[in-house]
């Protein structure tokens, strides 16, 4: 995971990481105001931290300034899942043209690591740490193709991803199945075979937790 770079330091990364699971974990549910002083409070810190912390939340997605420039915790409306899911596609697709063609053959290895990591999350049912996981992995397709900008872009994506998740039902085979999507997506990188990658990447995308998600929604 990306923590802050603003404020840096370990309290700021630490206050970043207690307000981010308790949003993705659904203590802290849509609309709810956070401010720096109960925070801090929580938190046996001072308010400049949090206040780096929120900031970084509030780039990545996960949090928006409401009427009285409070910070709220955010949500994603339904009728923006297909744009967002169409977003990050097209995000995808460029960066596996590039990973096809520039990837070196030692930044394999790293994803052969992530992919062995994802397993045993898998296994040991930690849908969490698979969910990091998974961010990491597609990621890492983008930085490790040269690309720059977007796996910038994808990172402030991935909070707005995680929210339109946050009600997706799983079935106790659901991890696997999709470690086995990102098998099939890396192979095909690793091939060089573009039209395959993408392939993958559309099956990927367009048969877990996103559609679930569209199916449970109202």
């Amino acid at each position: 995971m990306t923590r802050p770079d603003a404020g840096g330091g370990r309290l700021t990364a630490s206050a970043y990481e207690y307000v981010r699971s308790a949003i993705l974990g659904h203590r802290y549910p849509p609309g709810m105001i956070l401010t720096e002083g109960a925070l801090a409070a929580d938190l046996g810190v001072s308010k400049t931290p949090v206040r780096h912390a929120l900031r970084a939340l509030h780039q990545e997605g996960l949090l928006e300034l409401g009427p009285r420039r409070q910070m709220l915790v955010c949500d994603v409306p339904p009728t923006q899942h297909h744009e967002l899911l169409e977003l990050r596609e097209a995000l995808e697709r460029i960066a596996l043209a590039h990973a096809c063609r520039d990837m070196a053959e030692d930044d394999f290895d790293h994803l052969r690591t992530l992919l062995r990591r994802q397993r045993r999350a898998a296994e040991a049912g930690r849908a969490d740490a698979f969910i990091e996981l998974d961010e990491e992995l597609h990621v890492t397709l983008a930085e490790r193709s040269g690309l720059k900008l977007v796996p910038r872009v994808m990172r402030q994506l991935r909070g707005f991803v995680r929210l339109m998740q946050r009600n997706t039902r799983r079935d106790p085979g659901y991890l696997l199945r999709v470690l086995k999507e990102h098998e099939c997506l890396v192979d095909a990188v690793e091939a060089r075979d573009e039209a395959a990658a993408v392939a993958a990447l559309h099956a990927h995308l367009h048969t877990n937790e996103y559609v679930l998600n569209d199916h449970h929604a109202g």
